[in-house]
């Protein structure tokens, strides 16, 4: 094995890169050549189709089979002419990634083959509902499921196929992916916002979310990745060492990108292009071989869209040039982790970002509106927003190296914590004067001055105001944004039909509009300040300020999955009509599932690298030093023996106590995993491979990691962080 490990890493030496050829000098001329877009759709459809398409698109209505059947053949005639032969409904199901299955657009007639493509297809297909998880929803025999086209997701062609982007639910209606319950959730925080912004400017008709989410990720070279059978398999490093240098002086951040890295980026971003993906950021990032990728802000279901694609288009990428790409949150043991930073915001259909303060008190009360009913969803529904973004490897990567922690806190920075505490001390529950009402909105009026103050960033915080947008920064690099998104946008929604009912019921008992807005924001800002920090979250003394202000902090994926489960939010999502019981059950389902076989897959892999390559690896070693305390016992005298040997023992001692250590815990993990494996039920299930399993993995780490320092470096078998993440 040790020698796979050395002829990896002369491999890589004697890498060059790839040769990449763009599709074009100028990104404008070919951006979006793959996507069925609006203005392809005005070339290939007819008036009456393209504007069906486009209500379906702005106000949801329902696209009849006649008109599919239209829209159908304009696509499919795009899409023969670009090169495609297949079609497929491309969905997003429970797992870690997407699903399609690919058919040609061939059927046969009297006269042979031709292509064909009718609405029906276009609309619906029946994928086997069975094989995707469902956390109990739909039996393996009852198999049956369906895709829907969402067409306010443009189709695309991906290499020869024509993808489209559609929901997956099953026979029974119930929501089997992601997009579903995105949709809806994006409908909700639509109409609730509208509906508030309607106090302000009855010009705005409509609301949408945005997001900008920031991919970081790891870049391994392929020889090496296949001499770690543990990344081939989870997708992290079980064991390793840490290297001498790390990223201590911070020296690969931002600096110069790697000429191979750059091809591969470049042959991303040329192929994220033709597919209409705005990408704009690429930078190296904090971690040695970590970088980072950033597109411009879209609509958020389109967004997370694009970041599905991108997910898979960089993966197909890194293998054209002999790179493995990993989404894994904490793929290295003590350096910084991968996060996927959702930077979100709502927009009106006016043209105004709502968390954009203005040039005016008015639209800075409506700016601080939604700044201040953010703060309270977050805060009532800080456990939800923890279990959107928890699974396994998130866990890991939370509270450390720039990772924030657990407890769910927002950051605002100090001009708008000012802001709010002048309108909480300058709004009363009287009539106020006229005198306090100008004095208020002069103040206020002031904040386009002073907010490039408040937009400096804290690394610590969970959910952050960057100036325009809220970032969460809790989101994993591994994960599907919907899962965030659907938990922030629907108490988002939640929050701002509680706030409007409340200011509504002031002005029926006859408080003036603007009064009644105050009123409730004052009260709004008292209630949510227990989740507002603008300090270190890594701090200890946060921790027991946080526990004193009521916060929690959960640190374990089953106990924070459990908050999909509390009755307000079960009625959260039946209010909003987003998930039902039965969802959110199956859901969690799903989740706790995953987690177990994650955890049960890690242990599986380690026990067989432990037993099977490291300690037979210094087995090997320890036997070649007692050969040589052999030797040296027949070379030199006993006084002279006596004082050399004494240290080669202590070291074949060690190494022997580290062997013994592995091979006992090795066991004692195998034991603790098949008590967890009879546990009924998935949720009991999981908390006992949380408690009893998984710290086992780090316990074997620790001896496989000493024995590492020990064993001579040319027997070691598997690739060293030094090599993993230095050799390029």
């Amino acid at each position: 094995m040790a020698h796979f490990r050395l002829k990896a890493l002369e491999e890589v030496l004697n890498r060059k890169p790839e040769p990449f050829v763009r599709e074009d000098n100028l990104v404008s001329n070919y951006y979006g050549r793959l996507v069925f877009d609006r203005p392809k759709m005005k070339k290939y459809l007819s008036k009456e189709a393209f504007n069906a398409v486009m209500d379906a698109i702005e106000n949801g209505t329902t696209i009849d089979r006649k008109m599919a059947d239209q829209i159908a053949q304009g696509m499919k005639s795009w899409a023969l002419e670009n090169g495609a032969t297949h079609y497929t409904h491309w969905f997003q199901p429970l797992t870690d990634g997407t699903a399609e299955k690919h058919d040609a657009f061939i059927i046969h007639n009297d006269h042979g083959v031709i292509e064909a493509f009718s609405g029906k297809l276009l609309a619906q297909q029946e994928p086997d509902a069975s094989s995707f998880p469902s956390g109990g929803i739909r039996q393996t025999f009852e198999a049956r499921g369906y895709t829907a086209w969402d067409p306010s997701s443009p189709a695309f062609i991906s290499e020869t196929t024509l993808t489209i982007p559609t929901i997956f639910i099953s026979f029974t209606g119930e929501a089997l992916d992601y997009k579903t319950p995105l949709l809806r959730a994006l409908s909700a925080v639509d109409k609730a916002a509208t509906a508030v912004c309607q106090y302000f400017d009855k010009n705005v008709t409509s609301v949408q979310a945005n997001l900008g989410w920031e991919q970081e990720y790891f870049l391994i070279d392929e020889a090496l990745y296949m001499a770690r059978p543990d990344l081939v398999l989870t997708g992290r490093t079980l064991m390793g060492h840490s290297s001498s240098k790390d990223q201590q002086l911070d020296d690969h951040y931002f600096s110069s990108i790697p000429t191979r890295v750059n091809r591969f980026m470049q042959d991303v971003e040329n192929e994220a292009y033709k597919l209409g993906i705005p990408v704009k950021t690429r930078h190296n990032e904090v971690a040695p071989n970590q970088f980072e990728l950033a597109p411009i802000f879209e609509e958020a279901n389109l967004a997370n869209d694009h970041n599905q694609l991108i997910m898979d288009i960089m993966q197909k990428i890194a293998r054209r040039h002999k790179f493995r790409i990993l989404y894994h949150e904490k793929p290295f043991a003590g350096i910084n982790g991968s996060g996927k930073h959702n930077n979100w915001s709502l927009s009106t259909n006016t043209g105004v970002n709502l968390y954009s303060p203005g040039k005016n008190p008015k639209s800075n009360i409506l700016f601080l509106t939604f700044v201040i009913n953010t703060l309270k969803a977050v805060y009532d529904h800080q456990n939800l927003l923890r279990a959107s973004i928890y699974h396994a490897g998130n866990q890991r990567r939370l509270g450390a190296n720039e990772a924030p922690p657990s407890i769910i806190s927002v950051f605002l920075g100090t001009e708008v914590t000012k802001m709010l505490d002048l309108m909480e001390e300058s709004v009363t529950d009287r009539k106020m004067t006229p005198d306090e009402k100008t004095a208020l909105k002069l103040n206020i009026g002031r904040i386009p001055e002073i907010i490039l103050d408040s937009t400096d960033r804290n690394r610590t915080s969970p959910f952050a105001f960057t100036g325009n947008r809220f970032e969460f920064r809790a989101v994993g690099s591994s994960a599907n944004c919907a899962s965030a998104l659907i938990a922030l946008n629907a108490v988002m929604a939640n929050q701002l039909i509680d706030f409007k009912e409340k200011v509504d019921q002031l002005i029926d008992k006859g408080t003036k509009k603007d009064e009644a807005i105050f009123q409730i924001l004052k009260q709004l800002i008292i209630d949510s300040k227990p989740v507002c920090f603008n300090g270190d979250g890594y701090s200890d003394n946060w921790i027991k300020e946080a526990k004193k202000r009521g916060l929690s902090n959960v640190n374990n994926v089953p106990e924070a999955l459990s908050a999909y489960l509390r009755p307000e939010t079960i009625k959260l999502f039946e209010k909003l009509e987003i998930l039902d019981q039965q969802e959110l059950h199956g859901r969690v389902e799903v989740e706790y599932e995953k987690f177990i076989m994650k955890i049960q897959i890690e242990a599986r892999v380690l026990g067989d690298l432990a037993i099977n390559h490291i300690v037979p690896t210094a087995v090997q070693y320890q036997t070649t030093l007692l050969q040589n305390v052999k030797y040296m016992k027949e070379v030199f005298s006993a006084e002279e023996f006596e004082q050399l040997a004494g240290a080669r023992m202590d070291l074949i001692r060690e190494i022997g106590k580290h062997i013994s250590s592995i091979k006992a815990k090795s066991k004692q993990m195998v034991d603790a995993r098949k008590k967890a494996n009879v546990i009924p039920g998935a949720i009991e299930k999981a908390k006992a491979y949380d408690q009893t399993v998984r710290p086992f993995l780090q316990d074997i780490r620790y001896h496989i990691d000493k024995l590492e320092l020990i064993v001579d470096n040319e027997l070691w078998p598997l690739p060293k962080y030094r090599e993993l993440l230095f050799v390029r």
